[in-house]
């Protein structure tokens, strides 16, 4: 009903039989059946022979990667989705690619500068709230794929009024949902986050064995959003993908963000506001390294499966403000201000990604190339070409309060 790609349904005991009768599967796998996208594209005819597909329980794998025609990436002008716009443009040069944003506060067209001008690109300014005109994008590009990255996702804000996440996180994404329904859409990945695991303490978070415990109104609609999206899956069959990402870094994001608040501050001589005590911890990720695993999932993932993205490269806030002070010279003692923390502040947040490496992902740029290429970015005339210095200078602050009007 959701279009003609070959998929295969692997029997997880046939798989195991498949292992110890099928010799060129055994110079192919590891331990953990880590390149089954290869094994069954290459060898798919022999499995097919030897599986028995009568169990409940099923692997499912594309006998090819998933082509897509027409593209919709929610959230394009934003930091992540900007990003993921580029990747697409060049690797699916036949490719429509439907850029679509509302253009918050936290948007702006000037991050789309690399594609606005693709023969293959597209940007269209609207709600993703708004199902007549999400129903239009289907009908006239003939959408078939979506990346759905467009969403609220600073948990100060989401302090403020929260009314506006559920809104947009949790309404938006329903509407997205339903028209993709009615649309029969190929495929349909939902970008969440790690936050809706809560905090993590001690081992790291996996996709299948960890509960969802969201801790802050911003990660909560992200978790409502994903229950929503898997139970498309569950119910319609709409073939979905969720990923939960780490804390992301790098070139055009909103400078409301530590990384790129901190570097803006202490390029211009002000000491910055670090919450509590500083010693929550979080992994950070390039922006690059994540748009890359989000092509991905698209291409490999396992239909109603959820993968975490992330790195192993984990700073306390205070380890990620001095080692910025060091770099603008500046002394740490003078430099961090301590403020009253977050109403909650989740201590660490960490997540096993070996879902990811199974498909073929593994992060690329270093921490250290990353943060400089990031301080580069941010301290240059980047943020004035994209913001006005009084919406900056809002940000600017220890609990800088965004978009909180009720509409």
């Amino acid at each position: 009903e959701y279009g003609d790609e070959t998929t295969l349904e692997v029997d997880v005991y046939g798989r195991e039989l498949a292992r110890a009768e099928i010799s060129p599967l055994l110079s192919l796998c590891d331990d953990d059946m880590a390149d089954l996208h290869t094994v069954v594209t290459t060898y798919g005819a022999t499995l097919i022979s030897k599986l028995d597909s009568g169990s409940a329980h099923f692997l499912q794998l594309e006998a090819r990667a998933f082509s897509p025609t027409a593209i919709l990436v929610t959230g394009a002008a934003g930091f992540i989705a900007s990003h993921v716009c580029a990747d697409l443009v060049v690797t699916y040069p036949d490719c429509k690619i439907i850029g679509f944003d509302k253009l918050d506060y936290c948007s702006s067209v000037k991050n789309l500068d690399a594609v606005i001008d693709a023969p293959n690109f597209e940007f269209v300014k609207g709600d993703i709230r708004s199902a007549d005109t999400v129903n239009n994008l289907f009908k006239q590009y003939k959408i078939d794929t979506i990346l759905h990255l467009a969403a609220q996702t600073h948990v100060d804000n989401s302090f403020g009024n929260s009314m506006q996440f559920t809104e947009n996180n949790i309404l938006g994404t329903h509407v997205l949902l339903e028209c993709a329904k009615q649309h029969k859409i190929r495929r349909f990945v939902h970008i969440s986050t790690d936050e809706v695991y809560g905090e993590v303490h001690g081992n790291i978070a996996r996709e299948s064995d960890h509960l969802l415990a969201p801790t802050n109104p911003y990660a909560a609609t992200k978790a409502a959003a994903e229950y929503m999206v898997l139970a498309y899956y569950k119910s319609f069959g709409l073939p979905v993908v969720v990923t939960r990402g780490n804390n992301v870094y790098g070139p055009h994001q909103f400078p409301e963000k530590l990384i790129p608040k901190f570097s803006i501050m202490l390029s211009r001589g002000k000491p910055v506001p670090l919450h509590g005590s500083g010693e929550n911890s979080r992994n950070f990720l390039y922006v690059t390294d994540t748009a890359r695993a989000l092509c991905i999932v698209m291409q490999r993932g396992v239909l109603g499966e959820i993968y975490n993205i992330g790195t192993h490269v984990e700073f306390t806030n205070r380890q990620v403000a001095e080692q910025l002070c060091k770099h603008f010279d500046r002394d740490p003692d003078t430099f961090i201000e301590s403020v009253v923390d977050r109403p909650f502040n989740d201590l660490r947040y960490a997540i096993d990604s070996s879902k990811m490496h199974a498909l073929g992902w593994q992060p690329l740029v270093p921490w250290s190339v990353g943060i400089a290429n990031t301080i580069a970015w941010y301290t240059g005339d980047n943020v004035t070409q994209r913001w006005d210095n009084a919406t900056v200078d809002k940000v600017l602050t220890a609990h800088p309060r965004m978009g909180i009007e009720i509409e």
